[in-house]
């Protein structure tokens, strides 16, 4: 999951275009909207088609990242548009707690199906934070559904420099350090953290991945052990980390260590998928690269590709079974739960995926998108590291190549690199973040192009990427 930029952290910041007011941008005195930032002006978009947005000043900027890995087959599918207005004629919503209809039937099925047999049941939500509170509570209710009720499995193991919402529950799962911040006594205090898998920070000079595999499994054995192993619900991770530290993926081995220690205590494994799922790291499922079958998967960005706020959350057998064997009632429910005219957009979404071909384009766009940062970003004396899968990758900043120390957050790298990147004559939307450290140090941009995108787009990306990135430490070091 992933939200917008951390403003708070940049509002001050002098070298950044943050703070003034340019052509194309509403001005906040004459805005009635409570933009995710008073501070910074955004900027207006009048229009999009296929992979750009034009602004009110008329710059046509090459969106590069699907504004948040969302729309993954560009702007202004027809085939889309034209389903969305079909289902408006049909129905427009109805209750999910009385009525069923259609699309949500058609949407839930294309869903299990597409984990060959591997899950049971799809709840169709709006946003990725939802899909996580869906997921905690539904995972509390399985223990407690069973004959003999676990009602001591309360608590719940997630990662640190993770993202998993917005919303009290879903930022009490995340450990982004300075998004939990204001609200920490607030929050859950039955989630503890391990590490991440995070090879380029994690792994020391001794390891190869078998054994950095093992020194993470062992930490996450302890974590159950010293809670208590029987009081744990779910292991949570997200396949590919997105916002919290750029496009970082697992190592080999790791999912399948981390369920074998899930299953030695009875714990379900949930797996947020909310950003790298529905294609982006070039399967539908990205676990399906990972050999391992969450007990729960969240899901919501390419899955609706932007044209409707769609999110789900799927169950596996094991789950959805004792749910038949127990009550048979979900105990949660949201208004707008498998709301006709998301569920329509989304289905058309994935049927042109499908149809297309789309998830062999990303697997070969994505080999070429990673080959090319490499090439051009690798020795670069301020990029630390560039990773990814599919066409969803990253790229870290360091002060020091050597040491890997990152930049003091004050100096807004992230941020300052996404704002020049807006102007011309670049022109490109990168998705910038902070935090991969840490959760309060650490600098990176993220790249997550449409499924869609040719090798021309691809190499236009990169070329302009790397232009952006010099001259930022050019004017940085001047």
């Amino acid at each position: 999951m992933a939200p917008g930029t951390l403003m708070s952290e940049t509002k001050d910041l002098p070298n950044t275009t943050a703070s003034k007011i340019l052509p194309g941008r509403i001005k906040q005195q004459e805005s009635a909207l409570l933009h995710r930032s008073l501070h910074k002006a955004p900027l207006e978009v009048v229009s999009a088609s296929g992979h750009y947005l034009t602004t009110a000043d008329g710059r046509r900027i090459l969106d590069s990242t699907c504004g948040a890995a969302v729309a993954c087959l560009g702007h202004g599918n027809e085939r889309v548009h034209a389903a969305i207005l079909k289902q408006l004629n049909t129905v427009a919503y109805a209750n999910s707690l009385i009525f069923t209809s259609t699309a949500p039937e058609e949407l839930s099925r294309f869903l299990v199906d597409s984990t060959h047999g591997h899950m049971a049941r799809a709840y169709i939500l709006s946003s990725g934070s939802e899909a996580m509170e869906t997921a905690m509570k539904l995972a509390r209710q399985y223990f407690m559904e069973k004959s003999t009720p676990e009602s001591q499995r309360i608590n719940f193991i997630a990662r640190r420099e993770s993202y998993h919402g917005t919303t009290l529950g879903s930022l009490s799962m995340g450990g982004h350090v300075a998004r939990r911040a204001l609200f920490e006594p607030m929050l859950l205090k039955n989630v503890t953290r391990v590490s991440q898998c995070n090879a380029y920070r994690g792994m020391s000079g001794h390891e190869n991945t078998e054994s950095y595999v093992a020194r993470l499994a062992q930490e996450l054995d302890d974590e159950f052990q010293r809670i208590g192993p029987d009081t744990v619900c779910a292991f949570v991770a997200e396949p590919v980390v997105g916002a919290a530290t750029g496009c970082v993926p697992a190592v080999e081995g790791y999912f399948r260590a981390m369920r074998e220690v899930c299953d030695r205590y009875g714990a379900l494994l949930i797996l947020d998928e909310v950003m790298s799922g529905m294609g982006r790291c070039g399967t539908l499922h990205e676990w399906e690269q990972e050999e391992v079958v969450p007990d729960i998967q969240t899901m919501a960005k390419g899955l609706g590709g932007g044209f409707a706020p769609v999110a789900a959350v799927m169950l596996n057998h094991r789950i959805v079974d004792q749910f038949i064997k127990g009550s048979g009632i979900p105990s949660h429910g949201m208004t707008y739960q498998a709301h006709p005219v998301a569920c329509a957009a989304a289905l058309e979404v994935q049927r042109i995926v499908q149809e297309e071909d789309l998830l062999a384009n990303v697997r070969k766009m994505g080999t070429l998108l990673g080959q090319l940062m490499h090439e051009q970003l690798d020795d670069l004396p301020y990029v630390g590291n560039v990773r990814g899968k599919g066409l969803f990758w990253g790229v870290e900043f360091v002060r020091d190549k050597v040491s890997k120390e990152p930049f003091d957050p004050t100096e807004g790298v992230g941020i300052g690199i996404h704002e020049l990147a807006l102007e011309e004559p670049f022109s490109l939307s990168l998705y910038p973040g902070a935090g991969s450290v840490d959760g309060r140090r650490g600098d990176h941009i993220m790249l997550a192009p449409a499924y869609n995108v040719t090798e021309a787009e691809v190499r236009h990306i990169v070329d302009l990427t790397a232009a952006t990135i010099k001259k930022f430490f050019e004017a940085k070091d001047a």
